[in-house]
């Protein structure tokens, strides 16, 4: 068997978990879950990170933090993992979906409009492998249509669009946290925005929607996406070595194109010169 990725987990992640063992911080509660979020965020260069129990979950916040429901639609694109159309049906919404470039395999911003209706409220966009989506299109078509628009950043944590970090860029991202991903907490996801509103929402549905002012009285229905101090442990040492993983990433990627390329009948995915 060829693994997709198997975790790199010889950093600080040991050192980190049983820290948070003596501590008897194991839960939810904790320093490194809090200090995982802000890391993160930093790194991206947005203002908050709202970490959470994987990349599904993190998508269904993103959907609830912008008030998407019955009855609005969502744009998302048609090749991607099933994560991405579920976190519009949880919320109640329909999934509209738009095909893909030949180049980058990302959603293709020139059909996008042509798909937009009075009930659509976002775009969700995923790059896919690595490669982010071209970015500047799709925000100038959202800006065009008061659109809000999610950056699926799974599988792009450390790639740049034009200099700009991936999960950046958008008015909301979601990263999947999986053991395949290039940061890795076992499971996990993170939200991250540097919008207020949106983070305290997502926050709130995150942790069965507890009220601030009388925790036991619930006016909302919310969910327990919660973290774990000891995923937040192995994350941080994760986050330590960020470049580093970017950087093996990039050279098994180009061997493999190397090597592909020498088969006919297989085109392998374009880096274009913004990537």
């Amino acid at each position: 068997m060829i693994p997709v990725c198997e975790p790199t987990l010889d950093g600080n992640e040991l050192k980190y978990v049983v820290d948070c063992m003596h501590t008897g911080w194991i839960s939810s509660g904790g320093k490194y879950v809090k200090r995982f979020e802000e890391d993160f965020a930093k790194f991206v260069g947005l203002k908050h990170g709202i970490s959470n129990s994987n990349g599904t979950t993190a998508l269904h916040l993103a959907v609830e933090a912008l008030g998407i429901g019955e009855g609005d639609e969502v744009i998302v694109p048609d090749f991607t993992m099933m994560a991405v159309p579920n976190s519009v049906f949880y919320a109640g919404a329909t999934p509209i979906t738009i095909d893909s470039e030949s180049e980058t395999w990302n959603m293709d911003p020139a059909l996008i409009e042509e798909r937009i209706t009075d009930k659509t409220k976002a775009i969700i966009v995923a790059s896919v492998y690595g490669h982010p989506a071209d970015m500047d299109k799709i925000m100038a078509i959202a800006k065009k249509h008061n659109l809000k628009v999610i950056e699926d950043a799974s599988q792009v944590a450390g790639a740049l669009y034009k200099e700009k970090k991936c999960g950046g860029i958008g008015h909301i991202s979601a990263f999947s946290l999986y053991a395949n991903k290039i940061v890795t907490t076992g499971e996990g996801g993170m939200v991250m925005t540097s919008d207020d509103n949106m983070a305290d929402r997502a926050r709130s549905y995150r942790n069965l929607c507890f009220r601030s002012d009388r925790r036991f009285y619930h006016t909302e229905l919310g969910n327990n996406l919660r973290m774990t101090n000891m995923q937040g442990a192995i994350g941080i040492a994760q986050l330590e070595r960020i470049d580093e993983f970017v950087e093996l990433k990039r050279n098994n990627g180009a061997r493999y194109r190397e090597l592909l390329d020498q088969i006919p009948g297989i085109k392998a995915q374009i880096e274009m010169p913004w990537a």
